[in-house]
C-alpha cells in the first residue's frame, strides 16, 4: 500500500493524458528563456537571481553544493541505520515509515507524549512572551463583543500590540490570530497585511476650486503621520474539545513561531513608504525574520522550560524529555536536506538552460541525468519532481529561486548564533540591533548591508550546518 501511494504521489502531472504537464512545463520554460533574453540575460536563472541577495546563479550553486555533500553523507549514514532495522535495502516508499520506527527505538521519543505539553494556549503565551522579552511588545487581547467590534469569524482573536509605559506608551500594531481549521478556509499557514506601516500617511483637506467650482482642490497637510499596520497570522490547527485544548505537534509549534516572525516583520516596520515596509523585501531575505524566530523554540530550552506545561496537570516539561526531543530532531535531517536541496539544484539547472536546449528538452530524461550526475543517495526521491513542482510552474515567484529557504536558513542560524555566543538568548543590545536592522528596516536598506549592520560581518554557513547536524559542533 505504501508503495502504491508513493508511486501515485510522486508521478503526479504525468499519470494520464488529460492531466499531463510535459507540454505546458516545457512551454513555460521556453517563455522564460525569451523573457530573460528580452532583458539582456543568457538564462532565466541569471535574470531571476539578479534581483536577489545571491545576485548570480554561481553564488546560488556555491551555497547548494556546500550543503549537498555533507547532506548526502548524512543521508547515507541514515540509510545504513534504516537498513539495519529493516534487514534489507530501504526503498523510497519505506524511508519515512522506517525512520519514525528507528527514531522511537534509538531515542525513546514518541511525539504523542510531547503534545500535551504543547497546547495552543501555552504556546501562544510562549510566543507573546518571546516577543515581549526581545522587543518589549505587549499583546493585549481585545474583548470584541464589549467593544462592539465585528470580526469576520468568531474564531479570530484581536490584539492591540503595545510598547512603552505611561506617557511613552504607544500602539505599535493591531494583530489578528486565526488559528483553527474550518470548512472553506485556505489550507496551510500564512501571514497577511490588511494595512501596511508607512510614515507617509497624510491627512487631506478638500475645498472647492476658486476658478472651477465643479472641481475639488485636494491639499495634503504639511506633516505626515505614521500609519499603524494591521497584521494577521493564519493557521489550520485542529480544534480542541471542551475537555482538551488544541494540542500541537512540535512542527505545529514551530509554524506558530514562524508565522509570528513574518507578523513581527510587518508589525515592527519603521519606514517612510509603504512600498518598502514590512515583508516587501527580496525573496531570499523575507524568510529570515520568520525562520529566525523559530530558534527560540528549537535552538534553546529557555522558552519551553517555562511555557511547555501539561494541559491537564500543569506539570512543566522535564529535562529528560527535552533532551530526547533535541536528540531526535536532528535524526533524518540528512534525508530532509537531500530531498529539498535536490529540488533547488534541479530548479537552477532547468532555468540555466539556453533556448536551443530548452526546445529539445525531455524533462524526465533531464531529471534522470541530473540525479545521476549529482550521485543522488539511494532510497530518496525529490520532494517535488519537475512535472508537479508548483513552486516552479504555478507562477514565476519561486522559479530559479527555490533555494531561498536554504539561503534564509544560513542567515537565521548565523543570526541566532549571535545570541548563543553572548550566552543570553534575550540579550537586550543584540535584540535592539535585530529589531532595527532585520525586523524594522523593510526594504529601505539593501538586505546584505542590513545584515552586516546587525551581525558586523557577512553571514557564514557553518551555524546552519551545525543546526542540521550535518557537521559536528
Amino acid at each position: 500500500l505504501r508503495k502504491k501511494a508513493w508511486q501515485l504521489w510522486t508521478n503526479r502531472g504525468q499519470l494520464n493524458q488529460a492531466r499531463d504537464n510535459h507540454k505546458i512545463a516545457k512551454e513555460i520554460l521556453q517563455l522564460r528563456v525569451e523573457q530573460a533574453a528580452l532583458h539582456g540575460y543568457d538564462s532565466f536563472a541569471a535574470y531571476q537571481n539578479s534581483d536577489s541577495m545571491a545576485q548570480t546563479p554561481a553564488r546560488v550553486m556555491e551555497l547548494l553544493e556546500r550543503v549537498w555533500v555533507p547532506a548526502c553523507r548524512s543521508a547515507n549514514s541514515e540509510r545504513a541505520l534504516l537498513e539495519e532495522f529493516l534487514g534489507e535495502a530501504v526503498e523510497p516508499w519505506d524511508w519515512r515509515y522506517c525512520a519514525e520506527k528507528v527514531r522511537m527505538q534509538q531515542f525513546d521519543f514518541d511525539e504523542s507524549q510531547l503534545k500535551p505539553f504543547l497546547s495552543l494556549p501555552a504556546m501562544q503565551r510562549a510566543l507573546f512572551s518571546t516577543a515581549e522579552r526581545l522587543f518589549g511588545l505587549r499583546f493585549v487581547r481585545i474583548d470584541v463583543a464589549a467593544k462592539g467590534i465585528e470580526l469576520y469569524h468568531p474564531d479570530v482573536e484581536l490584539y492591540e500590540v503595545r510598547e512603552g509605559e505611561g506617557e511613552a506608551e504607544r500602539l505599535v500594531a493591531l494583530f489578528l490570530h486565526d488559528n483553527y481549521a474550518r470548512a472553506n478556509k485556505q489550507s496551510g499557514a500564512w501571514m497577511s497585511e490588511f494595512r501596511e506601516q508607512t510614515r507617509n500617511w497624510n491627512a487631506y483637506e478638500y475645498s472647492a476650486h476658486d476658478e472651477l467650482p465643479h472641481k475639488v482642490r485636494i491639499t495634503s497637510c504639511a506633516v505626515s503621520s505614521n500609519q499603524v499596520p494591521i497584521i494577521i497570522n493564519n493557521n489550520n490547527f485542529a480544534r480542541g474539545s471542551t475537555d482538551m485544548p488544541c494540542l500541537l505537534s512540535f512542527d505545529d509549534a514551530l509554524t506558530l513561531f514562524h508565522e509570528m516572525g513574518h507578523g513581527l516583520h510587518g508589525m515592527l516596520s519603521s519606514v517612510t513608504y509603504s512600498r518598502l515596509s514590512g515583508t516587501n523585501v527580496l525573496r531570499d531575505f523575507v524568510e529570515l525574520p520568520s525562520q529566525l524566530l523559530e530558534h527560540w523554540l528549537s535552538s534553546t530550552d529557555v522558552v519551553l522550560k517555562e511555557y511547555a506545561t501539561h494541559c491537564l496537570t500543569g506539570e512543566h516539561i522535564n529535562a529528560e524529555m527535552l533532551a530526547r526531543l533535541n536528540e531526535a530532531r536532528t535524526f533524518n535531517e540528512g534525508f530532509a536536506t537531500v530531498e529539498y536541496t535536490i529540488c533547488a539544484l534541479i530548479d537552477q539547472a532547468l532555468h540555466a538552460l539556453p533556448k536551443d536546449e530548452v526546445e529539445a528538452l525531455d524533462i524526465e530524461q533531464f531529471e534522470r541525468t541530473q540525479l545521476e550526475r549529482l550521485n543522488m543517495p539511494k532510497g530518496i526521491c525529490m520532494r517535488h519532481r519537475p512535472l508537479h513542482f508548483q513552486h516552479l510552474f504555478a507562477s514565476s515567484g519561486y522559479a530559479a529561486a527555490y533555494y531561498v529557504y536554504l539561503w534564509a536558513e544560513v542567515l537565521d542560524a548565523d543570526a541566532f548564533d549571535t545570541f548563543l555566543e553572548i550566552g543570553d538568548v534575550f540579550d537586550a543590545a543584540t535584540a535592539a540591533r535585530l529589531r532595527k536592522w532585520i525586523y524594522s528596516s523593510g526594504n529601505s536598506v539593501e538586505p546584505l548591508e542590513a545584515y552586516r549592520k546587525f551581525k558586523g560581518r557577512d553571514p557564514t554557513i557553518e551555524p546552519m550546518l551545525k543546526k542540521k547536524g550535518l557537521v559536528t559542533a
